[in-house]
């Protein structure tokens, strides 16, 4: 199974910090966990009722990778109820940041002398199977010295999975104990040794492998001990590092009374200190029973915490509202989902008749309003697969068409119809409304000036000096920002309407086609601009106006806009819906202070028009010659940016110096970079050449958010680039972009060294010798989930089949149970012959109903694979019961 951790925030009530978590899968699975808010001093308040966070699973192949997934459907935001003070000002300036087993993987933006701070942060994460928690930290950033820690919330995967809906709660924030703050893995190997002469439990300590750093170097010194009843043996001390190599073998002489007690053998693991009392690293406890069953007991086990367990302060710390949600799925072969994508195929490339049922309309018949949106993507990713995204939208755009008689409600709705056009767009488009907007978006950012036209919100207070006159009035406030609305409006139109040859061609032909069908559906001369408006309403209303109100959600900006800025993007995206609208409802609302901009909404109507026709103005034919997905094109950038790469030649006096400054640009081909961005000379890395993509230990070169790209060349050895990104997020960007379109590449390593080999050692694992193999393991499986995560066939119709599971009774009782059957015929477990004799004849009897023969096909596919994952987990079952130990 495949887990997926979803991250999702919602707004938070005054005085409230709210963080969503999310959750796991089987085999597979997902998390959401969104940060809305935190209440950081006295009680928390009672939670507010909210969306869920849309959860999307992301299985695995029963034979292939793990992953977790977290994600979020809505603007979300993060807020902290009260925070206690950390700095004399009675004040702190606090962010959070968001741990998988001790790993960051997000932190928000720091809100300044506020102790009621709200974020608005949302992340989709897939993770790897075995992930055992999920940890919030509230920290109180200090310009000078150490960040302070105000307290920390801690959940672990089988609370979050304990939830079906998930969890959605106020939770204190408690203290951070050292002895809690465990992490990392040992090898032991234990043996109960028995002969006539004496008894020993025998102990190899073999090594361990990402322990807490518990020195100022980032490091520790480790032992360790083990313990059973009033016996107790040593490991030797090895300083500086965190994983360990110790080899060394450990003895308890027991009596003869000892070997049938019920106690617990108790391995610790602790950094020495020179000076105070030691620091504790974890602990294993395995029972002493288990060892009489198994002759060598041998493997990895997971550090645990002292145990503590520590009252979470009565809430004087504040509190954070958490809404976390973990899906886990198994994921089949791919041979068995093979009948179910014919069937839905079928659907859009034979249809007999657009009205008739089919599996497709089926699908929507019982998809509930919330997971509309989830079914719309994923049916988008299907069908991209395939190579059938522009029928399949013109199936259902064209159904939607016939069942509309008002023109004026056309597509309104939250059909899935709609929702699929508006994924569509998001997965095909997102890096061209990217070239088209972000210029125009960082400039209102950089600029961030004080813009409002309602007079009821004008506050002259916040103003800056406008004039040279003594004050500012309402009315030039009003002027300036006029001016300037105008002005960026201007700007966004011009870029838009000038961007027809950037749009990408797929969805070029998607909107031909959509407007070829409203054209034939509504003729009058009066209904002459439905046909633009048909495609202005998604391509304006529900693409480019959402970005510009929320360009955080859309990749255009790192954080969330401001009060001030997200006013003037609120404006912009109002102006914006009614160009796309081509000003047909001008004057008509409440929002008359709106009116100054209505000129240069009215003239742009005619450049959008045309704009409209040259876009549509398009071979239909070009689809089929160019991947209908534009990440996987090699030509096009995933991700660019600046980034300090390591500098490998020559003696380095100071690492400070080490790290040059590059420009990068990442394809699903190469990985290249030059001294700026239009540099004509590039080297590059080829991506299948790709191995590992991993973090560096801030001590490899006392440098922070540090990571590496393992390269294998033909002849079998290993390079690695060093690269130094800005902060933790740019880091897990850059982690997760490039994992993304190597998680095909056939020679991944399972294990990586986290330090750097330097004075003929590696400074992780202190061992000499550059080719031994890693000291911790690889996280090929830890990715950012976005709208660039590569198409999973087997992923997604897992999720189609699911939907379809629930739905089942319904499509029985709809299209195959007769009026006069028996009341209780639903309720017995009969396997639905497809109108087929056994012997393979077809049944001369006609179907019944319209759609009969579809359905019970479709039945008889839900059938088969739950049949399958009843199988599959029946197996595992079995195989768990063989398995003592999972190294």
């Amino acid at each position: 199974m495949r887990p997926t951790l979803i991250l999702k925030a919602e707004k938070a009530c005054p005085q409230a910090l709210q963080t969503r978590p999310g959750f796991p899968e089987l085999l597979g699975g997902y998390v959401e966990y969104p940060a809305l808010g935190a209440n950081l001093k006295g009680p928390a308040p009672a939670p507010n009722p909210g969306c869920w966070p849309r959860t999307a699973p992301v299985p695995m192949t029963s034979f292939s990778r793990p992953q977790h997934e977290a994600h979020t459907d809505e603007a979300p935001a993060w807020t902290h109820d009260s925070i206690v003070s950390s700095q004399r000002s009675g004040t702190s300036d606090p962010y959070c940041i968001v741990k998988v087993d001790n790993e960051v993987v997000a932190r928000t933006a720091t809100v300044w002398k506020n102790l009621n701070p709200f974020w608005g942060e949302e992340y989709t994460l897939h993770l790897p199977m075995g992930f055992h928690s999920l940890s919030f930290l509230v920290m109180d950033e200090d310009t000078i010295g150490h960040d302070d820690v105000i307290g920390k919330i801690t959940l672990s995967k089988e609370a979050i999975g304990s939830q079906a809906k998930g969890l959605d709660s106020w939770m204190n924030l408690t203290r951070v104990d050292p002895d809690e703050e465990v992490q990392g893995e040992i090898h032991l190997s234990l043996e109960l040794l028995k002969d006539t002469v004496k008894s020993s439990l025998r102990c190899q300590v073999i090594e361990a492998r990402d322990l807490a750093p518990r020195d100022i170097s980032g490091t520790s010194d480790p032992f360790g001990r083990i313990i059973f009843n009033n016996h107790s043996a040593e490991t030797s001390i090895i300083k500086k590092t965190r994983f360990p190599h110790w080899g060394e073998t450990l003895e308890l002489e027991l009596g003869a009374e000892e070997l049938n007690e019920e106690g617990t053998v108790i391995v610790e693991v602790w950094d020495w200190d020179m000076v105070g009392k030691n620091d504790f690293l974890g602990k294993v406890e395995i029972p002493f029973a288990s060892l009489h069953k198994t002759p060598v007991l041998e493997g990895w086990f997971r550090l645990l915490p002292l145990g503590n367990n520590e009252a979470d302060a009565s809430g004087k710390l504040g509190a954070l509202r958490l809404k976390v949600r973990l899906v886990e799925d198994r994921i089949l072969p791919s041979t068995y989902y093979q009948p179910l994508i014919e069937l839905l195929v079928e659907s859009v490339i034979s249809p007999a008749e657009v009205e008739d049922s089919s599996a497709l309309t089926m699908l929507e018949e019982v998809t509930t309003v919330e997971s509309r949106q989830d079914v719309a993507m994923t049916l988008v990713k299907i069908y991209l697969g395939q190579g059938l995204v522009v029928p399949f939208l013109d199936y259902l755009n064209t159904r939607e068409v016939n069942h509309t008689t008002d023109p004026n409600t056309l597509f309104r709705s939250n059909s899935l119809a709609s929702k699929a056009m508006e994924q569509f767009m998001k997965a095909v488009g997102m890096l061209y409304l990217h070239e088209v907007l972000k210029p125009i978006i960082n400039r209102i950012f950089d600029e961030r000036k004080y813009i409002e036209l309602d007079p009821c919100k004008i506050d002259l207070n916040r103003t800056r000096r406008i004039s040279f006159k003594s004050g500012v009035s309402e009315a030039e406030v009003r002027d300036f920002s006029v001016e300037m609305l105008q002005t960026y409006l201007t700007s966004i139109i011009e870029s838009i309407v000038s961007s027809v040859d950037q749009c990408p061609s797929v969805m070029r032909v998607a909107f031909k086609q959509l407007h070829k069908r409203v054209e034939e559906q509504f003729t009058e001369p009066e209904n002459e601009d439905v046909k633009y408006l048909a495609i202005s309403g998604f391509f304006f209303l529900r693409f480019f106006a959402p970005a510009i109100l929320t360009p955080k959600l859309f990749q255009l900006r790192d954080q969330h806009a401001d009060t001030r800025t997200s006013r003037t993007l609120l404006l912009l995206a109002k102006a914006l819906q009614s160009v796309g609208n081509l000003g047909l409802q001008l004057g008509h609302g409440k929002e008359q202070w709106m009116s100054p901009l209505h000129p240069i909404i009215l003239s742009s109507v005619a450049s959008v028009k045309d704009f409209l026709d040259k876009l549509i103005d398009v071979d239909h034919d070009i689809v089929s010659s160019v991947p209908q997905r534009a990440v996987f094109m090699p030509s096009v950038t995933v991700k660019e940016g600046y980034l300090h790469k390591h500098k490998a030649e020559g003696p380095q006096l100071l690492s400070r110096f080490a790290f040059k400054k590059r420009y990068f640009w990442l394809t699903s081909e190469t990985l290249s970079y030059a001294k700026t961005s239009d540099w004509q000379v590039r080297s590059s890395i080829p991506i299948q050449r790709v191995c590992a993509v991993e973090r560096v230990d801030e001590n490899a070169f006392q440098q922070q958010n540090v990571m590496q790209v393992i390269t294998q060349d033909n002849d079998g050895k290993l390079n690695t680039m060093y690269i130094q990104c800005k902060n933790v997020n740019e880091l897990n960007q850059w982690l997760s972009a490039i994992r993304k379109v190597s998680i095909y590449n056939e020679r991944m390593l399972p294990s990586f060294h986290p330090g750097v080999h330097r004075s003929g050692k590696w400074t992780c694992c202190l061992q000499a010798d550059r080719a031994v193999t890693g000291c911790s393991r690889t996280h090929s499986a830890v990715t950012l989930g976005d709208w660039s995560d590569p198409l999973d066939p087997d992923v997604e119709t897992q999720m189609i089949y699911k939907q379809l599971l629930q739905g089942r009774d319904k499509l029985r009782k709809k299209y195959l149970e007769t009026e006069d059957a028996d009341p209780t015929s639903s309720n017995k477990e009969t396997r639905i012959s497809p109108d087929v004799h056994p012997d393979g004849a077809e049944c001369n009897a006609p179907p019944t109903r319209p759609g009969q023969s579809v359905a019970a096909r479709l039945l008889v596919v839900i059938e088969d694979l739950e049949q399958a994952h009843a199988t599959f987990q029946l197996r595992e079952i079995e195989d768990a019961t063989r398995v003592i130990l999972n190294p």
